[in-house]
């Protein structure tokens, strides 16, 4: 019996670490951009951050996509603040939320007293700033990466029908494989489908150019991106909010379980106590 339960302890432990290592991969860095002008401490300006930085936390809860204006009573126009911030498409509400509230966090840190900045971590994207990006096309390049060279002929079909289909989808979120090589492309969503479209292609055409032999390529602009790997990129598998209720039910079913074990147990010690009396 003593056995049984810590085989169940074992495996209720182990869903918690996969959890956890979920978590932590979709807070990795990828990059920062702060912006050279600053605000004076104390004023409408940082008032005005503070409050959009929240909206931001909290909209993350509910919502995949957003973008803020605010403007607090007493602030002038120069006092503005525009914001936005998107997940992920594959994430649910719970991962979201943590991983916005992580970029947050490390955006005031790293960009104090900046009046714009931009974060990108595995699985979101959160940027603030005093001038209105909202609705415009950027194919800046933000960050890009190229891994070490794959001459194996096979790989590179397969990398060229991956990012084929990354460059010609209509979605702002896209995710294929060939074989073991996947890719992923994302569109912040206050583009239209047009600006979406024309900003992957370039971003795919820039792979293309750059990482032609590569084994994974990395292409972020500072409104979309596209990627290629062997080591995927959904978090299907370890959705936080599809982990939880799984665990719940594993759970309560493992309770459910050890209560009958439990009775059971109970129920053959008095028959067998009874059939002794006899």
């Amino acid at each position: 019996m003593k056995m049984w339960i810590l085989a169940m302890v074992s495996i209720i432990l182990a869903q918690l670490s996969r959890r956890c290592y979920s978590s932590s991969s979709l807070n990795s860095f990828i990059y920062v951009g702060c912006s050279q002008l600053k605000y004076n401490p104390g004023s409408p300006y940082q008032s005005n951050l503070n409050s959009i930085l929240t909206s931001i936390v909290n909209s993350a809860s509910y919502a995949n996509y957003n973008n803020f204006k605010v403007a607090l009573p007493g602030s002038s126009a120069a006092d503005v603040v525009y914001g936005l911030f998107q997940c992920r498409g594959d994430l649910g509400n719970g991962a979201c939320r943590g991983c916005v509230a992580d970029a947050v966090a490390r955006l005031g840190a790293t960009c104090a007293g900046a009046t714009g900045g931009a974060m990108q971590l595995e699985g979101c994207f959160v940027r603030f700033d005093n001038a209105s990006f909202v609705g415009v096309e950027d194919k800046t390049v933000a960050a890009d990466k190229c891994g070490p060279m794959d001459d194996d002929s096979d790989a590179a079909a397969r990398r060229d029908a991956v990012l084929a289909y990354l460059g010609a989808g209509g979605e702002y979120y896209r995710v294929t494989g060939a074989g073991k090589v996947q890719g992923v492309a994302q569109c912040v969503q206050d583009l239209s489908v047009g600006e979406c479209q024309d900003c992957l292609s370039e971003a795919v055409q820039r792979l293309r150019t750059e990482c032609s032999s590569a084994a994974w390529g990395d292409m972020f602009f500072a409104k979309c991106y596209a990627r290629y790997s062997q080591r995927g990129y959904t978090a299907k598998p370890e959705n936080d909010d599809e982990v939880e209720k799984t665990l719940a039910i594993f759970i309560g079913l493992v309770a459910g379980v050890a209560i009958l074990v439990v009775f059971l147990s109970f129920l053959s010690k008095a028959l067998d106590n009874k059939g002794g009396g006899k």
